[in-house]
C-alpha cells in the first residue's frame, strides 16, 4: 500500500456513465444522434450567417459565435464518451485529461460570457433601437466577442495550470465521462484547499457575474415593454425576439449554477455527471432547434440556403 501511495499516476480511467451493457448500446445511439444534431445544427447556423448579407448583424454575428462555440463544446467530451459506450473505460494520458480539461472550461466559460453579451444585444436592440446601429457597431461587436473568449481563455488556463501542479498518486478511476476538475481534485494526493478556493471563486464570478447580467437585461426590456409599447401584438414580437435566447439562457447558467457554484464537498458524483451532460451534450443539440425554429429570419435563410444547395 505504501508503495501504491508512492506511484505517480501517468494515466486515468474514465468510468463513464455506466457498466450496463443494455444501457450502453441505448446510450450510444441516443447520444450519438444529439452530437450529429449538433453538428449538423450549428455548421448550418454557421454557414447562413457567414453566407446570408440579410444576417449580417450584431444578433447573428454572436449567434455564429455561439454556434462555432457549440460544435467545439460537444466535440471535447462527447466523441471519448461514445468511444466509451463501445470499447469500455478509456484511458486517458494524464496530458490529454489537462487538455480535455482546459478546452471544456475554456468553451464553457466563453458561452457563459457570449449569452451575456447577447443578452445585452437584445438590450439595446429593444430598448434603445434609434442608437443601437450606433452602440453595436462592427468595432464594439468584435471587441465585445474577443473579450468572451479571452476571459474564457484565461479562467481555463488557472485551473489548468493549479491542477498540473498536484500529486496524483493511487487510484486512476474517475468517476465521469471526462475528465473535470472537481473528479481529478479528488484524486489528488497533495492538498487542494488552494485549488478549491480558486474553483469556488472564479466560477462564481464566471457564472453570476454574467447570469446577473443577463437576467438585469431582460428585466428592463420587460419593464420597457410594459411601459412603452401599448399594443398586445406589439408587446409579443419583443418578447418572441428575446424568447430564444432565454431559452438557451436558462439551459446553460441553471445546470451549471447547479454544479460548480459553490462547489459542495457533499455533492454526489453520480448526480454532477447527470448534470454535465446537461449542458456538454444536449444543450449545444438544442440551440439550434430553438433558435431555428423561434426565428422566422433564421427559417427563411435556411430554406433559402436548403433552396441554393439542391
Amino acid at each position: 500500500l505504501a508503495m501504491l501511495n508512492q506511484t505517480e499516476v501517468s494515466e486515468f480511467i474514465l468510468l463513464g456513465l455506466t457498466d450496463i451493457q443494455g444501457l450502453q448500446h441505448f446510450f450510444f445511439i441516443s447520444f450519438l444522434l444529439l452530437y450529429l444534431t449538433s453538428l449538423l445544427g450549428n455548421g448550418a447556423i454557421v454557414t447562413m450567417v457567414i453566407s446570408e448579407p440579410r444576417l449580417h448583424t450584431p444578433m447573428y454575428f454572436f449567434l455564429g459565435n455561439l454556434s462555432c462555440l457549440d460544435i467545439f463544446y460537444s466535440t471535447v467530451t462527447v466523441p471519448r464518451m461514445l468511444t466509451g459506450f463501445l470499447f469500455g473505460h478509456q484511458p486517458i494520458s494524464f496530458g490529454g485529461c489537462l487538455a480535455q480539461l482546459h478546452f471544456f472550461h475554456f468553451l464553457g466559460s466563453t458561452e457563459a460570457v457570449l449569452l451575456a453579451t447577447m443578452a445585452y444585444d437584445r438590450y439595446v436592440a429593444v430598448c434603445n433601437p434609434l442608437r443601437y446601429a450606433l452602440v453595436m457597431s462592427p468595432r464594439t461587436c468584435l471587441l465585445l466577442a474577443v473579450a468572451s473568449w479571452s476571459t474564457g481563455f484565461v479562467r481555463a488556463m488557472m485551473h489548468s495550470v493549479m491542477t498540473s501542479q498536484l500529486r496524483f498518486c493511487g487510484h486512476n478511476h474517475i468517476h465521469h465521462f471526462f475528465c473535470d476538475i472537481k473528479p481529478l481534485l479528488n484524486l489528488a494526493c497533495s492538498s487542494t484547499s488552494l485549488n478549491m478556493t480558486l474553483l469556488s471563486v472564479v466560477t462564481t464570478s464566471i457564472v453570476l457575474g454574467p447570469f446577473t447580467l443577463t437576467v438585469l437585461s431582460y428585466l428592463y426590456i420587460i419593464s420597457f415593454i410594459f411601459q412603452k409599447v401599448r399594443s398586445q401584438e406589439e408587446r409579443w414580437t419583443p418578447f418572441c425576439t428575446c424568447a430564444a435566447h432565454l431559452t438557451t439562457m436558462a439551459l446553460f447558467y441553471i445546470p451549471v449554477l447547479f454544479n460548480y457554484t459553490p462547489p459542495s464537498s457533499g455533492s454526489s458524483p453520480k448526480r454532477d455527471v447527470q448534470v454535465s451532460l446537461m449542458y456538454s451534450a444536449a444543450t449545444p443539440a438544442l440551440n439550434p432547434l430553438i433558435y431555428t425554429l423561434r426565428n422566422q429570419e433564421v427559417r427563411s435563410a435556411l430554406k433559402k440556403t436548403l433552396g441554393r444547395k439542391l
